[in-house]
């Protein structure tokens, strides 16, 4: 089995390599092929993946390579991992957009746009040569904005799977707080990708008991200080939202807190030099501490579980994936990507049924779906109007005059990365 990470350089990674090496009797990869243009970081991150599998005695080839085409020949899987202009371009999607008022952050609002205009094209030009190398392999895409990039890929004819850890991180907070093992919980997730909602928690699967009334009356202090938001908003909600919806149920809060101390890329990139520092050193060959403050917690298991259910037919039965909504949300088109449990096998998931909706949680949904609709023809096609209209249609955003100085502002700060601007 033959596995190649786009974005192999990221310091993301040896999260990821000791996902294969500890759950190779899941995932048995044979070949793993890490592929960057930036030969520096590539070079430290692949050292460090091959001593972290030589500690866990995996029996797995590491390759470092630049050559995209080279390393998607004969994958079976290709997973996505990039960032478009780096954390440089991170910093301004976090920025620009509080000038208005508005959330800077890179996956939701202004700042989430532009990242998705950087971005389809980019990818979309990574799943063609995919396509003609193996049109048999799968995508799995964690890039964000996961929902959009998704359908994209999809609405491009592409074997693709959108992934995020959200699901998975709640997943082993609510197993902690009950005492029980993270595979007897199976949440009732359920939304687009950031813009999700826990309308159950099941003990033993989707058909097992619902124990989120309790869990959120013994421990729902625990819960709303981990998402920053009050108790009684989770008490009246009676749901458990993901965290990004702070930026839509707190947003003048989160702008006022954003406006006084250094932005997330900041830290990251801080970060990102710390732990490059690390993976220097030729006698670590475990993954850090640090990179648990990275980001994207649980990342491998994640991808692990998807990886092996689609190429053979093993890991978890049900997971929760970015995928088409073909009727699940009855009020969604077919062609929106939905973020819900689903059955996963080798012919790609199925999502579970999904009782309606509380308009509270189906509005919200239907908004941001229309706005992803615009934002992904504004990826594809560009023009300023598009860029408009979607900013527009955004409900963080919403009033033309901020939509106008926004798409100067986005067009102004990504030019380089935009070919019609």
């Amino acid at each position: 089995m033959k596995l190649t990470v786009v974005g192999g350089g990221s310091t993301y990674t040896p999260e990821l390599v000791d996902g294969f090496a500890r759950l190779r009797d899941t995932l048995p990869v044979e070949e793993l092929v890490l592929v960057d243009p930036a030969a520096d970081r590539l070079d430290l991150v692949g050292g460090l993946a091959r001593r972290i599998f030589a500690r866990q005695d995996h029996p797995g080839r590491i390759v470092t390579t630049s050559d995209l085409d080279a390393a998607v020949e004969g994958a079976d899987a290709v997973l996505l991992q990039l960032r478009v202009g780096g954390q440089a371009a991170r910093e301004q999607d976090e920025t620009w957009p509080l000038e208005c008022g508005c959330v800077g952050q890179e996956t939701t609002g202004a700042g989430g746009l532009a990242k998705a205009l950087r971005t389809v094209p980019v990818v979309l030009d990574i799943a063609e040569r995919v396509r003609r190398a193996n049109p048999h392999a799968w995508i799995i895409d964690f890039t964000n904005p996961v929902g959009i990039v998704t359908r994209a890929l999809l609405q491009a004819g592409h074997k693709a799977v959108g992934l995020c850890n959200v699901a998975i991180g709640l997943q082993r907070k609510f197993a902690a707080l009950l005492d029980v093992t993270p595979a007897e919980v199976h949440l009732d997730h359920v939304g687009l990708n950031h813009l999700t909602w826990e309308t159950g928690v099941r003990l033993g699967g989707p058909e097992g008991e619902d124990v989120l009334p309790g869990l959120l009356a013994a421990h729902g202090d625990t819960i709303a200080a981990d998402l920053h938001l009050p108790r009684v908003l989770l008490d009246r909600l009676g749901t458990v939202p993901s965290y990004y919806l702070r930026y839509y149920y707190a947003h003048d809060e989160v702008v006022r807190e954003l406006r006084t101390k250094p932005s997330r890329a900041t830290e990251v990139a801080a970060m990102e030099r710390q732990l490059l520092s690390l993976y220097a050193d030729p006698a670590l060959d475990e993954k850090p501490e640090l990179l648990a403050k990275r980001g994207g917690a649980y990342y491998s298991e994640a991808a692990v579980d998807l990886a092996a259910a689609l190429l053979t037919g093993s890991g978890s039965p049900y997971q929760v994936v970015n995928t088409l909504n073909n009727g699940t949300l009855p009020f969604l088109p077919d062609d929106a990507v939905i973020e819900v449990q689903a059955a996963v096998g080798p012919k790609g998931p199925s999502p579970l049924p999904v009782p309606p909706l509380d308009p509270l949680c189906a509005g919200l949904t239907a908004n941001v779906t229309a706005y992803e609709d615009l934002a992904l023809r504004a990826a594809l096609h560009g023009g300023r109007d598009r860029v408009f209209k979607a900013l527009l249609s955004h409900p963080l955003i919403a009033q033309y005059e901020y939509a106008e100085q926004l798409t100067d502002q986005l067009i102004a700060h990504n030019r380089e990365h935009l070919a019609w601007a």
